[in-house]
């Protein structure tokens, strides 16, 4: 009989993992009672994210929320993967200061196909349940959710920051803007979560749902939000990472869809630094594990890059495989730390022949402008610092045939040579 995953940890040390990187919590002493009675009944907490599908293309920053949920999963909870697709119709601002813009229902379901693509990249298809909330929410009807919007004051929907802020500043607050808090607490309510995960721009909707909740006379859940991800800019700055958040405009990110090399190539250019930060918030080496390698790294045991180029690979291989993660290293190993040409990074530069059979090196050398002049490549050559092909190229008489050529002049310069 194969152990039951809710025994794989005690309460303790799976409290630990599931609220690592955390920014708020409520409240812990409840989450650590759950996980208690979890243990000792054998039956699984249920774990509830929600998405709206507005943004088709997840990045690794969209990637935390996922991370912790498929910590969760180990553990043997239930997952829930819940696609919004009725709130996305209706739009949230989501801390912002103006509506997220509302979707059409084509347009939704589309890119709810597109994040179950992606999301499985992290978490076990097999032991996740995906749910939609238009399958309780569109049931409501107009009766109903005038009685759910019975349940919050105007007064305590002004407490969210982004409406407080709005309505100081006299900007405008849809109407439509306070039934989604209150639809997205229902969904706990429909759900029965025992935990809601979100990130710390949606913590008033989270406290909505635990409301709901206690009213309804269920076990409230328990919040727990996380941190945003810093890009791969980011630095640290008297004890603590600076920098923008992970994002597309930015151009600081790492795509869940980028193939393997990208991600790879990417990872290995942030800071040690930083390294630890995406270590803690995405890596599924335990804690313990994580601390042994800090040890290591700072007793010299251990090189930083080595480190670093651990993580990278790892996430190379959740998000594709590890053969694909092996060969993203081995490449880039090539590339720079080995110093390696590789043809296929090299700019394609085609030389005539003239309908000659053969042309010299210096010649070809001058005409795709990586030297100055046949002059110039002669010297070159003769110094020793021409290759073709990783080769050498000496003899200031040397030819080529017709054909595609990798060459390299001196430390900074190389290309291929396509000669016709």
């Amino acid at each position: 009989m194969s152990e039951n995953p809710l025994r794989k940890a005690t309460p303790q040390e799976q409290f630990e993992e599931v609220t690592r990187g955390t920014v708020d919590i409520q409240v812990p002493e409840e989450l650590k009672k759950k996980l208690e009675r979890s243990y000792e009944t054998g039956k699984p907490l249920i774990i509830k994210a929600g998405f709206d599908p507005s943004r088709p293309d997840l990045h690794l920053g969209h990637s935390l929320l996922l991370t912790r949920m498929r910590r969760f999963q180990e553990f043997g909870h239930q997952v829930v993967f819940l696609i919004g697709d009725f709130t996305a119709l209706i739009g949230d601002p989501s801390g912002k200061n103006v509506t997220r813009p509302a979707l059409t229902r084509e347009e939704v379901k589309v890119n709810a196909k597109t994040y179950q693509d992606q999301v499985f990249k992290v978490l076990d298809a097999a032991k996740t349940q995906v749910r939609f909330n238009s399958e309780w929410l569109d049931k409501l009807g107009t009766e109903g959710m005038i009685r759910l919007a019975a349940r919050y004051s105007v007064q305590r929907m002004l407490e969210r920051d982004d409406f407080k802020t709005r309505f100081r500043e006299n900007r405008s607050i849809s109407i439509h803007e306070f039934l989604y808090p209150l639809l997205q607490g229902y969904d706990s309510v429909a759900l029965k979560a025992d935990v809601e995960l979100g990130a710390t721009d949606q913590l008033f909707n989270l406290l909505v749902g635990r409301q709901l909740m206690k009213e309804e006379g269920m076990e409230p859940q328990v919040i727990m939000t996380g941190p945003i991800l810093e890009g791969l800019d980011a630095k640290m700055v008297d004890g603590k990472i600076v920098g923008d958040k992970m994002s597309k405009s930015l151009d600081n990110y790492v795509g869940i869809s980028d193939p393997p090399e990208q991600i790879y190539g990417k990872l290995m250019s942030i800071t040690d630094d930083l390294m630890w930060r995406y270590y803690e918030l995405l890596s599924s080496r335990t804690l313990k594990e994580l601390s042994e390698l800090k040890q290591k790294v700072t007793s010299g045991e251990v090189h930083p890059k080595t480190a670093k180029s651990g993580f990278a690979q790892e996430m190379a291989a959740r998000f594709h495989d590890a053969e694909s993660a092996q060969k993203a290293m081995q490449g880039w190993e090539e590339r720079y730390s080995q110093k390696k040409i590789v043809a296929e990074d090299q700019p394609l530069v085609e030389v005539g022949m003239g309908g000659a059979p053969k042309l010299l090196l210096a010649k070809a050398l001058a005409e795709a402008k990586l030297v100055a002049s046949v002059t110039e490549a002669r010297k070159l050559m003769g110094q020793g610092g021409v290759k073709v092909n990783g080769e050498k190229a000496t003899d200031p008489k040397h030819e080529l045939d017709a054909g595609e050529y990798l060459v390299q002049v001196g430390k900074h310069k190389s290309a291929r040579i396509k000669l016709a």
